[in-house]
C-alpha cells in the first residue's frame, strides 16, 4: 500500500508523528516491527544490486532494516538534515563519528564539559590510534581559537553540557571551525530537536543519545549521527556494515513511538525543570544552580535564542559544605532522603532521576579531570521528569531541610 506525501514545511510536532517509510501493503497506521535478521531476494540479479547498493533495498539485519530506517529518517527530518544513521547507543554514534572521519595523525578540539564517557572515548581510545585531542572551556571561544591546528579536522562540544549546564555558542563554533577546514559536530541530546537544531546554527553533524529524550521513558538504548547524505551514506553506512553497531529494530520501533510525544513531553518537563530550579534557588542549603532556564545563568540569554526560549529538562546544584568530605555527605544525604524521585545515572526519562556526577557520570575520571570541568562533591544533577511540581519539591526537601 502506498502511503500519502507529506506535504513539505510540516513542523516539528507533525514531523515526529509521520515523518518516515510509507506503510506496508497491509496498511498498518502504527508503524511495522520488523524482526528478522535476512530479507529473501526475487531474484540473483536482485540480490547483487542490493548487495552492491544498499540503499536499493534490505539484505540483512547489520546493514539495514525497515523500522530501523524510518526512524533514520524521521529523525532526520526532525533535525532538518539529509539523512540520519542509527547505532546501538549514543557513544556508539561518537565511536562511529570518529572512525569515519579521524585518522592517526589528526587533531580533536573537544570541551572539557562533556559526558564523561565521550572524555574517555576522545582522550585514552581514540588517543591509542595517533588520533590528538585537545579540551578547552565550553564558553571561552579564546581558547578553541588557541587550540586550531592545521591538523585539526574535528570540533566537538554538547549543549547544554552534563551536568553543568554550560551552553556553547554553536554559530561561533561552527564559524570557527569552517575558517580552519574542520567540522563542527554537536551533541545534542538535553535538547533534542525539540528544543534545538544544531545544523540550523551551523553545525555539520548531530549527535544523540536516543536512549534519553527521544525514547523519553528509560526503556531502550539507542543512537544516531544526522548530517549530509553524502557523509552518512558513503563514510558512516559502510563503517555500521562492517563494525557492526547496528541499531535493532525493537530498539528502533520503541523509540519510534517515543518521538510521537517528544515535543509535548519536552515542554512539560522544562517546565517542570524551571520551577524546581527556581526553588532550589531560594533555598538556603543550596549554594548554586545550574539552569540555563534561570536568568541567573551566565549563558541565559544564549541558551533562549538557541532553545527555543526554554531551558531544557535538566538541572544541577550545589549543596552546602566545608570540605570534599562534607559536601559529599551532604549531597549524599539529599539523594538518599528522596522517596519518589529514582537514583539512577540515565536522564530524559518521564520519571525524575537524581544523581551525584562526581561518582557517577564522572566517577572514572581523574580527580584533577572532574575539578577542571567543574564536578565537585557537593554537586546533585536532577533530570526532571513529569510528576507534580509540589511533589518534586516536598522531595527535594526531605534532605535539604536536615543541613
Amino acid at each position: 500500500m502506498q502511503g500519502k506525501t507529506l506535504p513539505p514545511g510540516l513542523h516539528r510536532d507533525t514531523l515526529a508523528v509521520r515523518a518516515g517509510l510509507p506503510p506496508s501493503q497491509w496498511g498498518e497506521n502504527s508503524e511495522a516491527l520488523f524482526l528478522t535478521s535476512g530479507f529473501v531476494q526475487p531474484d540473483a540479479q536482485t540480490s547483487a544490486q542490493r548487495f552492491a547498493n544498499p540503499q536499493e533495498g534490505y539484505t540483512y539485519g547489520r546493514t539495514s532494516n525497515p523500522t530501523v530506517t524510518t526512524f533514520e529518517q524521521r529523525l532526520a527530518a526532525m533535525e532538518g538534515t539529509e539523512a540520519a544513521i542509527a547505532t546501538s547507543t549514543g557513544m556508539a554514534a561518537i565511536l562511529l563519528l570518529g572512525m569515519g572521519l579521524l585518522k592517526a595523525g589528526d587533531h580533536v578540539v573537544c570541551s572539557r564539559s562533556v559526558f564523561g564517557s565521550t572524555l574517555n572515548l576522545f582522550a585514552k581510545e581514540f588517543g591509542k590510534f595517533g588520533v590528538e585531542s585537545t579540551f578547552v572551556s565550553q564558553t571561552d571561544l579564546s581558547e578553541w581559537k588557541a587550540a586550531l591546528r592545521p591538523n585539526t579536522k574535528l570540533l566537538f562540544a554538547e549543549t547544554p553540557t552534563n551536568p553543568l549546564t554550560d551552553v556553547c555558542d554553536i554559530r561561533a563554533l561552527a564559524d570557527l571551525a569552517h575558517s580552519a577546514g574542520a567540522r563542527l559536530t554537536v551533541d545534542n541530546c538535553f535538547c533534542s530537536p525539540a528544543l534545538q537544531r544544531p545544523t540550523e546554527l551551523g553545525a555539520d553533524l548531530v549527535i544523540h543519545s536516543g536512549t534519553k529524550y527521544l525514547d523519553g521513558q528509560g526503556r531502550v538504548m539507542a543512537g544516531a549521527i544526522c548530517g549530509p547524505a553524502k557523509l552518512v551514506n558513503e563514510v558512516f553506512a559502510p563503517i555500521v556494515r562492517t563494525a557492526g553497531m547496528t541499531l535493532a529494530p525493537f530498539n528502533a520501533w520503541v523509540v519510534l513511538k517515543g518521538l510521537e510525544t517528544l515535543g509535548i513531553r519536552m515542554r512539560a518537563q522544562c517546565a517542570n525543570a524551571l520551577a524546581v530550579a527556581r526553588f532550589l534557588e531560594s533555598h538556603p542549603a543550596v549554594t548554586r544552580v545550574y539552569y540555563p532556564g534561570l536568568e541567573s545563568h551566565s549563558q541565559h540569554a544564549l541558551a533562549m535564542r538557541q532553545q527555543s526560549g526554554l531551558g531544557g529538562a535538566v538541572l544541577s546544584f550545589d549543596v552546602r559544605g566545608t570540605d570534599p568530605q562534607s559536601l559529599r555527605a551532604n549531597a549524599f544525604q539529599v539523594i538518599d532522603s528522596t522517596q519518589l524521585m529514582s537514583i539512577a545515572t540515565n536522564l530524559g526519562d518521564t520519571k525524575t532521576i537524581i544523581s551525584h556526577s562526581a561518582t557517577t557520570s564522572h566517577g572514572r575520571l581523574t580527580e584533577e579531570q572532574r575539578q577542571a570541568a567543574g564536578i565537585g562533591q557537593g554537586l546533585i544533577r536532577v533530570a526532571v521528569g513529569l510528576e507534580h511540581i509540589d511533589d518534586l519539591k516536598a522531595d527535594l526537601l526531605r534532605g535539604l531541610d536536615k543541613l
